[in-house]
């Protein structure tokens, strides 16, 4: 519950509004405890979140909000103190341990440590309960600030060298430190008023994880935990994670066969086993298809190209270090391609394009290779190589508000396909390292923003976070457990146009220069389908689903007629598995239920002497429905797939 407080210093009350309703209090203490009772633990106070303790400074013209769990910025409050009582618990227990950082993080915290030997899970409930004593003694935060140079020296008495080289790189004079029930660590705050308000937490697990994210420095020990208001509320978030470790696509695609990782090949480089390419195959013929029907043209380019065209694209510059060392061939350099945009361009080039002829829309599943440290790669999330779903439109200035309108509603249709229709949008902004001129960017932004606003699409503002070359649309999928993925972009360009000399014969006769947007609807296709995987927990769609049917025997003596089955489903177009083993029926039907496979046809006597006429049939969910004949059960297996239910 988030409120605000209005102080009135001259009348000494302070007027505190909560959701509507106004309360009094006579002074800075009356209104902290007021605050405390209503669940906020924390304040912002110009803009700032700070101790609940700094309404006693809030200026009389100013307006304080108070900050609870409900809020993010309450949330981090909260578990960024938590990980403050995490190192407290550290240092009782492992007192030689040196102490890194401790941030508030998606639905939880983290604390890394340096420590002689690596923590076990042993080690990980014994913290956990020394935390929940420290709680219990209910030591109040107390901020204290100190000039910087103070602060290197007390450190360094210490022996906290993580702590030392965070000081030397701070710019500011005088620094904020915590103190805790006897224990100091190096922070900007805010905090909670005393260890006694976490209510619930739970630590979830420790790994290995390099000093400022680099590789060449000391390997810390990385403790992960989480906090909530409530025990109830910790409950049902470790239910979550749960379902969620169910749902990892990693285990599902070694379960269902999908898709494998091989050291021998490479780390981030994916092999798809058949399974997980006839699922490939479903979803890249279905975005083909629909390309087609959008009007756009579709190509392919090579996997590599002269250095030369990545510098003059400018990703040598900008984007170097997500790129791989060039190769020399026959002297020349080449660069393995992050990015399909310059070939697009070069196409666009070959041939002399007027007015007429824009927009040109042209769609690639390219493949790019990008270069990601050993220690971010995750399954299909973090690859080194992935295929994007990728497009490049060259359009006049008049056309960019209905060509992104058009992208949009294509976006949203794309995802609702595969069955995302809750999503986040955001609006991304100039960054600091930028090319072009303001007044493009201004132009490119106010296109975006104003087709969003068009389609009635609610949007955040993401200052900054534009790629180099323009502003962006980026659209984050929310999956069945509520979980946000970043997907779909839409990216409007002035600069490369102008760096490739691209344009067109206006009406006038003249060269002008056509506006570039680029656009990816899934984005990485690897990524995606792992998505895919933890949103349907690999119980896909019928459409999508490698196996759709699978023909089990009962008996040896049905083999003939099932493969008839089996046949007749094939050639209807439907992806058929038969399961002829010596194995009891119910061992096949749990095995298929396992395989997730959407429908089983059983075969026993009855169906034989029938003839396709009443067959058996159980779905994945265990529901038996039947008879059906062989033609009304192909009839409703193809509507069922033309649907994309």
């Amino acid at each position: 519950m988030d409120f605000v407080v209005r102080i009135q210093v001259e009348v000494v009350e302070i007027r505190i509004l909560i959701e509507g309703k106004t309360y009094e209090a006579a002074g800075a203490a009356e209104a902290e405890k007021l605050l405390k009772q209503r669940g906020a633990f924390a304040i912002m106070a110009g803009g700032q979140p700070r101790d609940l303790s700094f309404i006693s400074q809030a200026r009389a013209d100013g307006e304080v909000e108070g900050l609870t769990f409900g809020s993010k910025e309450g949330r981090d409050i909260y578990r960024h103190s938590t990980a403050h009582i995490l190192a407290h618990a550290v240092r009782e227990l492992f007192p030689d341990a040196r102490f890194a950082i401790g941030p508030a993080i998606e639905d939880g915290f983290y604390y890394d440590f340096d420590v002689p030997a690596p923590f076990t899970p042993e080690d990980l409930d014994a913290i956990e309960k020394r935390m929940l004593e420290i709680i219990k003694r209910d030591s109040p935060f107390v901020r204290r600030e100190m000039k910087r140079g103070e602060a290197l020296e007390m450190f360094g008495r210490m022996g906290e060298t993580y702590k030392t080289e965070l000081l030397e790189s701070m710019q500011d004079d005088t620094v904020s430190i915590y103190e805790e029930g006897g224990f100091t660590d190096l922070c900007r705050g805010p905090h909670v008023p005393s260890a006694g308000a976490i209510k619930a937490v739970k630590l979830l697990s420790v790994a290995g994880a390099y000093w400022r994210g680099d590789e060449k420095r000391k390997m810390l020990q990385r403790i992960y935990g989480t906090a909530f208001s409530s025990a109830s509320e910790l409950k049902k978030h470790l239910e979550r994670l749960e379902e969620i470790k169910k749902r990892d696509h990693r285990k599902l695609g070694r379960e269902l066969d999908l898709f494998s990782m091989n050291e021998e090949v490479g780390p981030g480089l994916i092999l798809w086993h058949p399974n997980g390419a006839i699922i490939r195959k479903t979803i890249e013929d279905f975005w083909r298809e629909e390309h087609l029907k959008a009007g756009y043209k579709l190509l392919y380019s090579p996997h590599m190209a002269r250095l030369d065209l990545w510098k003059t694209s400018g990703h040598w510059d900008f984007y170097r270090e997500n790129m791989y060392s060039p190769m020399k061939v026959e002297e020349v350099e080449y660069e393995i391609k992050p990015m399909n945009c310059p070939f697009h361009i070069a196409v666009y080039k070959s041939g002399l394009k007027s007015y007429r002829e824009l927009p040109v829309r042209y769609a690639e599943l390219g493949t790019v290779y990008r270069f990601e440290r050993s220690g971010v790669l995750h399954g299909l999330m973090r690859v080194r190589g992935f295929t994007q779903d990728d497009a490049h439109i060259f359009a006049r200035e008049d056309q960019i508000g209905e060509e992104i309108k058009n992208i949009l509603d294509f976006t949203l249709f794309i995802l609702n396909t595969f069955g995302f229709e809750d999503y986040d949008i955001y609006l991304s902004t100039r960054p600091e390292k930028y090319v072009g001129t303001e007044e493009s960017w201004e132009l490119a932004t106010g296109a975006l923003k104003a087709a969003l606003e068009h389609k009635g699409l609610k949007y955040e503002v993401d200052p900054g976070e534009g790629v180099f070359y323009g502003p962006k649309i980026d659209i984050k999928v929310k999956d069945s457990l509520g979980r946000a993925w970043q997907c779909s972009t839409i990216q409007v360009d002035f600069n490369n146009p102008e760096r490739f000399d691209v344009t067109y014969r206006g009406e006038d006769g003249r060269q002008q220069r056509p506006i570039m947007i680029h656009r990816a609807l899934m984005g990485s296709l690897e990524r995606f389908f792992g998505i895919l995987i933890e949103h349907y927990a690999g119980a896909f769609p019928l459409w999508l689903t490698p196996v759709q049917v699978e023909v089990l025997t009962i008996a040896e003596r049905h083999i003939d007629f099932a493969r008839q089955v089996a046949d007749n489903l094939r050639r209807e177009g439907i992806r058929v598995e038969e399961n002829f083993d010596n194995e009891k029926i119910g061992y096949k039907i749990r095995q298929s239920a396992v395989r997730k496979v959407p429908y089983s046809v059983i075969i026993g006597d009855k169906e034989v002497e029938e003839r396709g006429t009443a067959l058996s049939i159980r779905k994945r969910n265990g529901q038996s429905f039947g008879p059906f004949t062989l033609s009304a059960l192909i009839d409703l297996l193809k509507e069922e797939i033309k649907t994309r239910r």
